[in-house]
């Protein structure tokens, strides 16, 4: 073999597992949320919380057992709940879990219904947040005192 096909050769060979790896990369896609999990204190206050209140469909949890709810979220999506809390949280608004309604006034009906106090991000009392870019929110929290916004964003 010449030199020159064998120095053709070696740079095809080292050339072709650099330039599919690049290509993989740039076909690589970014990370996608599958699940939020959390503990809660009692399993059947918090799961019917979030089944009934923000109307969550319950699906299969593949533990099959009393210690897990499993919510959809959304395509591709959960919230896992796990009994296992010993008590309430004390937590910050600040970590929190985000849902949005397509009217903030039918959804503060709701909470009045329900006689579940809502607040503003600077946890004003029944008042609403209006962010600079014109998306209303209010802050709630659940029956293990873990806070939820709820917002208007059209998404």
């Amino acid at each position: 073999m010449k030199p020159s096909h064998f120095l053709i050769a070696i740079t095809c060979c080292l050339s072709f597992p650099f330039s599919s790896f690049a290509q993989n990369n740039a076909q690589a896609k970014a990370a996608s949320l599958n699940h939020i999990a959390f503990y809660v204190a009692d399993l059947n206050i918090a799961s019917t919380f979030y089944r009934d209140f923000f109307d969550l469909k319950e699906i299969p949890n593949p533990f099959n057992d009393q210690k897990h709810t499993w919510f959809s979220l959304g395509p591709n999506s959960a919230l896992h709940i796990i009994s296992g809390a010993k008590t309430k949280g004390n937590y910050f608004i600040e970590e929190h879990l985000c849902f949005s309604t397509p009217s903030i006034e039918i959804f503060i009906k709701k909470l009045k219904a329900q006689k579940i106090s809502y607040m503003s991000f600077n946890k004003v009392i029944n008042e609403v947040t209006l962010r600079p870019d014109g998306v209303h929110q209010l802050y709630l929290q659940d029956p293990d005192g873990h806070w939820i916004e709820v917002n208007d964003a059209k998404l």
